[in-house]
C-alpha cells in the first residue's frame, strides 16, 4: 500500500473529490495548508538577502510568501496508485505554475480502529 500526498489549488478540491470518488477512491483526508513552489521565488532577491542587502530584504518582506493550498492524503492499495495519481493530474493540470505536486510514499500497514482489521482490506478498492 502507498500514501498519495497531493497539494492542489483550493478551488479544485470539489472537482478532485468528485473525480476520485467516481474512480472508486472515496477515502481521504484533506487539510488547508500554506506553501509556495519554486516558480514564485525570485532567486536574485534571496541571494541579495543572504548577502545582507537591505533592499533585497525589504522586497522579500513585501511579497506574498505563502499561498493557500489544499493537502490531500490518501492511502491506497498498490494497484490503485497509478489510477489515483492520474485522476488527480487530469483534474488539476492547467499547465500553469501552481497546479500542485504529488508525492507517493510507502505505507507498511493500515489498521481499522473500529474493527481491528489490518492490511489492504481496510482500504478502498482492496
Amino acid at each position: 500500500m502507498k500514501e498519495v500526498m497531493a497539494i492542489i489549488r483550493m478551488n479544485m478540491m470539489n472537482k478532485t473529490k468528485k473525480a476520485l470518488s467516481e474512480a472508486g477512491i472515496s477515502s481521504m483526508t484533506a487539510k488547508d495548508v500554506l506553501g509556495r513552489g519554486k516558480g514564485l521565488v525570485d532567486y536574485s532577491l534571496l541571494e541579495g538577502a543572504e548577502k545582507g542587502y537591505e533592499e533585497a530584504i525589504a522586497q522579500l518582506g513585501q511579497s506574498q510568501r505563502l499561498i493557500p493550498k489544499r493537502l490531500l492524503l490518501l492511502v491506497v492499495p498498490e494497484k490503485l496508485v497509478q489510477k489515483t495519481v492520474k485522476t488527480i493530474i487530469n483534474v488539476n493540470q492547467t499547465g500553469k505554475s501552481g497546479d500542485g505536486k504529488i508525492f507517493v510514499m510507502p505505507v507498511t500497514d493500515s489498521v481499522s480502529v473500529r474493527t481491528g482489521e489490518a492490511g489492504d482490506g481496510t482500504l478502498d478498492g482492496a
